[in-house]
């Protein structure tokens, strides 16, 4: 028989060359080791993994019978640990020798061409798909690692970002990774479509949105950089403008988002579909509440008559929600079932409630502090571990943290313990900021000379919640050494104490024969919590002042001088009440704060002076929307002598500028003297200011960058003046407040609208720290 000749083509001679290798492979028998018990174990090739790891991993020990399946698990064994490229045994008499060749580590991670990271960032990210310094290398993790920064500049709208990957041989077996970006320019949001609207009008709509086609804020907000989670964040917040205003079935039907070719533009457009508008008929209870549904009627803020509103809804669902946790309920359940009628557009809701079980918390899990202690933390909590679940505790142990004022942001969830029935962990999550401030400063003039000045101001030193602040000024005619600290745990009940030293030399003139001031003094103080939110100050300290004559002094110095002497002592006792309920520390937008405080200077101490001296504040916060808080701040301080000696004019109050009357000059109102025509103080003082404070225009719902608006009144008066409103100045203007790197900044512009002759104007002013 005649077999007819195939010519195989170019391409498929090596695949069947390949078949027939392999053929010829499988039908040779394997090689098998003969079993022999292992007289001891060597290992080669070994260069940084120690051989303990080696013979922790194998299956065999000296003694132990070998065989070919224990050889193939020794090796599957090494193999996975992931370090080696290569593993062998060979068998030398009875000695089983393990060959391996291990993986070269990462000796260096270096990047190129990034400005938009830091590179610890992208350090981290590469950290976190198992790439470091340190780590074996695998070629298969390089891939990943490109992928995975070309995803973080993504995150950024950077989508013409390109990666490449160099690896480096070097010694020891190890590598040097180089990553070199080209990251391009980010691409921009160069429109939004809102398509099917038909009751709201589209510019209304996109107003609602934190991402737009940008503005001249862009540089700092970045609205205009697309990111997908600002998106969904977005059509949330479109969803529930509609669903707050009756549309119950309001939907988005769909969201296209265009990339232009270059990559460099991108198009949003979104469909949405509005639907009826619906009118609540009714609510109703249904469910297990505990048999306190009258107290659960009293939390119900949806209104029959009115449009459904989802806020009203969520805010009931809320309310229930924490009620039940009041009292223990961790995993209560509330839900609003709406039964519709679209033929009347109609909907009557049902809230069905089930309670569950009761829960106590098992663990509380801090993070996010990198450089707060956890004890300063957890000793501000009031849910305590293995304690019965309470939303209540919840709320004022986040409001506590909060107002430490160490953290941007503090948050709470609570998260079920698997395997069990009735335990919960917390997880609090904090985001720190920068709670520090630091000053150098030198001068050099021809009066005073060479001057240095220092100060530091920390108020959670070494992240222990204790606050520190050392101020220096070695100028010849203003010296300063002030050093003040305090520490709010000074008992585990949270006793505070704080200690208070100073040595100042003040000359208002710069002339060298003009008048200076002496002051040194200390004090120690103690703060008593009486509840949650009220605290008693109770202190005592030393003051000795002396006025040093010369050029410039004031009549009312003169007088101090003849009543007192150049040198006065005084030993104040202090008392004082606080009371904080705001939401926040560094940014309150609702709650309120007062302080009152009460100085007094006895004559048993045997002090010259003898005085009483007061002083108290209100700041009351009101939320208008999420954006618009209405401020309120009262300010009223009144001073008087005990004796027959006049209250001393070192303890007079100021008026003016931040933090009292903006408009005008720092210290220049009250009494003025004669001479002079300089403001001495006075012994009393009354302040009002009115803010209402607004996002900066096109930073969105940024609550570290805001604007104001304001309106200030009030005085300084003399020991015999009564505080009458007609003399009070007040002053309007705008201003800008930022929670800056060295802490919270405002700046303001005042226009004078109730001034008198004489008055010192200062229209632009500016501070770091002041809260009013």
């Amino acid at each position: 028989m005649l077999f007819p000749r195939f010519r195989l083509s170019t391409w498929l001679r090596p695949v069947v060359l390949l078949a027939l290798w392999s053929a010829l492979l499988m039908a040779t028998p394997a090689r098998a080791v003969d079993p022999f018990t292992i007289r001891d174990i060597q290992v080669e090739g070994l260069q940084r993994v120690e051989p303990g790891t080696v013979f922790a991993s194998m299956p065999l020990r000296i003694g132990d019978r070998y065989d070919d399946d224990k050889g193939g698990a020794s090796i599957r064994a090494l193999f996975a640990l992931g370090l080696f490229t290569d593993v062998r045994l060979e068998v030398k008499g009875e000695v089983l020798v393990v060959v391996v060749e291990e993986r070269p580590t990462v000796a260096s991670l270096d990047f190129n061409g990034v400005r938009e990271f830091d590179p610890a960032v992208l350090t981290q990210a590469l950290k976190d798909i198992g790439l470091a310094e340190g780590r074996p290398f695998d070629k298969a993790l390089l891939d990943r690692a490109e992928q995975e920064l070309k995803r973080q500049y993504i995150n950024r709208s950077l989508y013409a970002a390109e990666v490449v990957s160099t690896v480096t041989p070097t010694e020891r077996n190890r590598v040097a990774l180089s990553f070199t970006v080209s990251e391009g320019e980010p691409a921009q949001i160069s429109e939004i479509r809102i398509v099917g609207n038909k009751v709201y009008p589209e510019s209304t709509l996109r107003n609602l949105f934190d991402l737009d086609t940008g503005n001249w804020m862009s540089w700092y907000t970045k609205s205009n950089r697309y990111s997908r989670a600002k998106l969904n964040a977005d059509l949330e917040t479109l969803r529930s403008y509609y669903l707050a205003r009756g549309y119950l079935e309001f939907r988005v039907d769909s969201t296209q988002v265009a990339m232009a070719p270059n990559k460099q533009e991108m198009t949003i457009t979104i469909n949405v579909i509005e639907g009826e508008r619906f009118i609540v008929s009714a609510v109703r209870l249904a469910g297990n509440y505990l048999g306190r549904e009258d107290e659960f009627k009293t939390l119900v803020t949806i209104r029959p008559g009115e449009a459904y509103n989802a806020d009203q809804v969520a805010e009931t669902v809320q309310a229930f929600t924490e009620h039940f946790g009041r009292f223990g309920y961790a995993f209560a359940r509330v839900n609003s079932q709406p039964e519709i009628d679209r033929a009347t557009n109609r909907v009557a809701l049902v809230l069905n409630a089930e309670p569950a079980r009761r829960a106590y918390v098992r663990r509380v899990n801090i993070a996010g502090n990198t450089r707060t202690r956890d004890e300063v933390i957890r000793r501000e909590l009031r849910q305590y571990e293995s304690a019965w679940y309470d939303g209540d505790k919840i709320r004022m142990s986040r409001n506590r943290v909060d107002r430490l004022g160490y953290f941007e942001q503090v948050g709470i969830e609570t998260t079920e313990v698997p395997g069990t029935a009735d335990q919960v962990d917390l997880n609090l999550t904090v985001k720190e900021r920068p709670t520090g401030s630091l000053t150098l400063g030198a001068g050099y003039s021809s009066n005073e000379g060479l001057g240095l000045q220092f100060g530091i101001n920390q108020s959670n030193a070494f992240g222990s919640g204790n606050s520190l602040g050392i101020q220096l000024d070695t100028s010849d005619y203003n010296r300063t050494v002030v050093f003040n600290t305090t520490n709010p745990y000074f008992t585990q009940d949270g006793v505070s104490r704080s200690f208070d030293l100073y040595d100042r030399v003040s000359r208002p003139y710069t002339d060298i024969d003009a008048y200076s001031l002496e002051s040194q003094g200390g004090s120690l103080r103690f703060g008593l919590p009486l509840s949650e939110r009220d605290t008693i100050y109770v202190g005592g300290g030393i003051e000795r002042t002396t006025i040093v004559e010369g050029d410039y002094l004031p009549t009312a110095y003169e007088r101090h001088i003849d009543d007192f002497g150049r040198t006065s002592t005084a030993y104040p006792l202090t008392l004082g009440w606080g009371r904080d309920n705001r939401d926040s520390a560094l940014v309150p937008t609702e709650g309120n704060y007062l302080r009152a405080s009460l100085e007094w200077s006895p004559s048993f101490l045997g002090g010259e002076v003898q005085y009483l001296r007061s002083t108290y504040q209100y700041q009351h916060y009101f939320p208008l929307t999420k954006q618009y808080t209405f401020a309120l701040n009262s300010d009223l301080g009144w001073g008087f002598s005990l004796g027959d000696r006049p209250y001393p004019v070192f303890k007079n109050y100021y008026g003016g500028g931040l933090g009292s009357v903006r408009g005008f000059e720092p210290g220049s109102l009250g009494p003025r003297d004669e001479d002079t025509d300089r403001s001495y103080g006075g012994a009393k003082k009354f302040n009002l200011n009115f803010e209402l404070q607004a996002p900066f225009p096109g930073a969105g719902n940024d609550r570290t960058l805001r604007v104001y608006a304001f309106y200030d009144m009030g005085n300084v008066y003399g020991p015999n003046e009564s505080i009458d409103p007609q003399d009070w100045r007040s002053g309007v203007g705008l201003g800008l407040s930022w929670i800056s790197p060295m802490g919270p900044l405002r700046l303001a512009y005042a226009w004078p609208v109730r001034k008198f002759d004489g008055d010192r104007i200062q229209h632009l002013q500016f501070q770091i720290g002041t809260s009013f």
